[in-house]
């Protein structure tokens, strides 16, 4: 998140104008408020469940700020396809994994044990179907003969940090075009 709200300043065609968590202790929104964008938490356990009253909740608040594009980063919440549909072909979401590999949890051990050569991370459109849309951007890193599962997920954390800002820069300017990166 803060990479993103950082990238969007000058010729960038996006500006960040709300920073919303389902966590109200995410260091997210005391980061978002120092770089000047307002933020906002809506704790979904009181809903205890309630999936749609939780996001009934968030996308009133979300509603206000009025944004054209919704970006998730470290938002784990599965968002409902009532939910997705209101914001659909207008919200990115970043995963730890070359998608269409290792959807969901775990990506980086799932990797690991599975032999794979590399890994990275996806910038996709978020569908009803979890992390099953468009892609519009993948970055790569080796996995190295040695590597933990929290070792790779530092390196594809670099990358992540690196090819969301660039893919939410096109995609804002209107370029569906997939962005591909290597690791430097």
């Amino acid at each position: 998140m803060i990479r993103l709200v950082r990238s969007m300043t000058g010729d960038h065609p996006a500006r960040a104008v709300l920073v919303g968590s389902n966590d109200p202790e995410a260091g997210g929104l005391r980061k978002a408020g120092d770089l000047g964008v307002p933020s906002f938490a809506i704790d979904h356990r009181p809903f205890k469940g309630d999936r749609e009253a939780f996001e009934d909740a968030l996308y009133a608040r979300l509603a206000e700020a009025e944004p054209d594009i919704l970006c998730l980063a470290g938002f784990m919440r599965i968002l409902t396809p009532g939910f997705v549909s209101r914001f659909e072909g207008r919200m990115l979401n970043i995963h730890p994994s070359l998608l269409p590999k290792y959807p969901g949890l775990h990506t980086h051990q799932r990797a690991i044990d599975a032999g794979d050569g590399e890994a990275g991370a996806t910038v996709h459109l978020v569908t009803a179907e979890l992390d099953a849309g468009p892609i519009l951007g993948q970055a790569r890193v080796a996995v190295k003969p040695d590597d933990s599962a929290d070792s790779l997920a530092a390196r594809v954390l670099v990358q992540e940090h690196r090819l969301y800002p660039q893919v939410l820069r096109r995609f804002a300017a209107g370029n569906l075009d997939r962005l591909d990166l290597a690791e430097l």
